[in-house]
């Protein structure tokens, strides 16, 4: 079997001396693109000069103080802006260092809400296949990524997976205008196949991220699970880490769908990768047992609410607000997402290019007419990353997104704030990698 290059496709991992804007520089002089914002992370650029001069000064004060003994103005304006950001539904928010944190604290808090209900039974829970969502054990146990979970295996919790939501993989016999109601009727009858007594939550993301390729979830689908779940007092976990903090256009992916869930992740686009910051915001229908019974949540950690990165955070998202960021997103994505799609649309082996906002996926496939993915040693999508990145484009390859192993696929998820130009670039660039990736098999 052809060995598989690490990481995004690079074998020799060159050396970064400085960042500015969407670019990237390494001791050699090259320049890249940041195509993908790192792991869709990087929603300002990097070296944006007013969050780096807000971290200066919070460096300045304090660089942190430890939860249980201070606040401080930075973790409070945080919480105000995040929560305002939010419409209102959420009440409260759990800080950590990263997604898989936050998605922890997501399922400790899910658990402990039962807990203080007196119901010690609904202890189990559900999540879709083709999923990820991290890399602790409890994150990992409710992900289905067979190349991240075999050395693992043995020491995960016992969850139930049901179907992906994809329309371009539709499960046998179901058709796409079907597909949100066959899924509703799945989950509803895993959970009373389980037992309703013995659910606690079903934790989905609304817009798959590395697992699936971005795959946004069909029309009525976040409303239909929310209804199944309402009805058997099973909380709604939304994963919100890689498509969450205005990656999709709306600062909550689930905007988009109209429906709140009892509990939310994200990270990655909350401080824009300037200092690491993950966060679990919870409803006051599921915190309102908890105060009562526990006094406080019982997750968090040493670093919980970081000084600094609350700074950054706060920073971040005032930049985003002021220069309408999203609103850029919204109106600008489609079109760079039809770009992208014409300028591969030459190519047979691209099967499907979607996504909602900066969040933009491509399938490769090949057999276009059949949906076969290529074999995974051929390893296209890490090739066709290495040969952008050897051209000064970072994109995202990903792959397994059919079977756990087979399936490739590429992630392009840009600054918010990124130029015309620099949206052109990425297109030119990404379009001739595939070209030089395909015209070597």
């Amino acid at each position: 079997m052809k060995k598989r290059p690490s990481g995004f496709g690079i074998e020799q991992l060159p050396r970064i001396v400085r960042g500015q804007g969407s670019y990237l520089f390494d001791t050699q002089g090259r320049r890249y693109l940041d195509g993908s914002g790192g792991p869709a992370v990087f929603c300002l650029g990097h070296a944006h000069p007013e969050v780096n001069a807000a971290i200066a000064r919070q460096f300045d004060e304090i660089a942190y103080a430890y939860r249980y003994l201070f606040t401080s103005s930075a973790l409070e304006g945080l919480t105000a802006t995040v929560l305002a950001l939010c419409g209102g539904d959420f009440t409260d928010i759990v800080y950590s260092g990263s997604g898989s944190e936050a998605v922890e604290s997501a399922l400790k808090i899910a658990l402990q809400h039962y807990a203080a209900r007196g119901m010690m039974d609904k202890r189990r829970f559900i999540a879709r296949r083709r999923s990820w969502h991290g890399n602790t054990l409890g994150a990992l146990s409710v992900s289905h990524f067979a190349q991240r979970r075999r050395a693992f295996e043995g020491s995960l919790l016992d969850v139930t997976f049901v179907s992906a939501a994809n329309e371009y993989r539709l499960p046998e016999g179901v058709s796409a205008e079907n597909l949100a109601g066959f899924l509703a009727a799945e989950l509803e009858q895993c959970i009373v196949s389980l037992g309703e007594e013995r659910v606690a939550a079903f934790i989905f993301e609304p817009i798959v991220g590395a697992a699936g390729g971005v795959v946004p979830a069909p029309d009525g689908y976040a409303r239909a699970i929310q209804a199944v779940c309402r009805k058997y007092d099973v909380l709604l976990i939304a994963d919100e880490v890689m498509c969450g903090s205005g990656r999709s256009g709306t600062w909550r992916a689930l905007e988009h769908d109209g429906i709140v869930p009892d509990i939310m992740c994200i990270a990655k686009g909350l401080a824009g990768g300037y200092i690491p910051l993950g966060a679990t915001l919870v409803t006051q229908r599921v915190a309102a047992p908890i105060k009562a019974e526990h006094g406080a949540f019982m997750t968090g950690h040493t670093f919980t609410g970081h000084t600094a990165a609350c700074a950054a955070g706060l920073a971040v998202q005032h930049v985003v607000g002021r220069d309408r960021l999203l609103e850029r997103v919204r109106a600008v994505g489609p079109k760079f997402q039809d770009a992208i799609r014409r300028s591969l649309s030459k190519f047979d082996e691209v099967g499907d290019v979607r996504g909602r906002g900066y969040f933009i996926g491509i399938e490769l496939v090949r057999d276009r007419r059949t949906r076969a993915p290529f074999p995974a040693e051929r390893g296209l999508s890490f090739d066709i990353g290495a040969r952008s990145f050897a051209d000064g484009l970072i994109c995202y390859p990903c792959a397994g997104n059919v079977d756990g192993a087979a399936g490739d696929t590429i992630i392009i998820a840009p600054p918010y704030n990124a130029a015309d130009g620099e949206l052109e670039e990425i297109v030119v660039k990404l379009t001739r990698a595939v070209d030089s990736a395909l015209s070597s098999s």
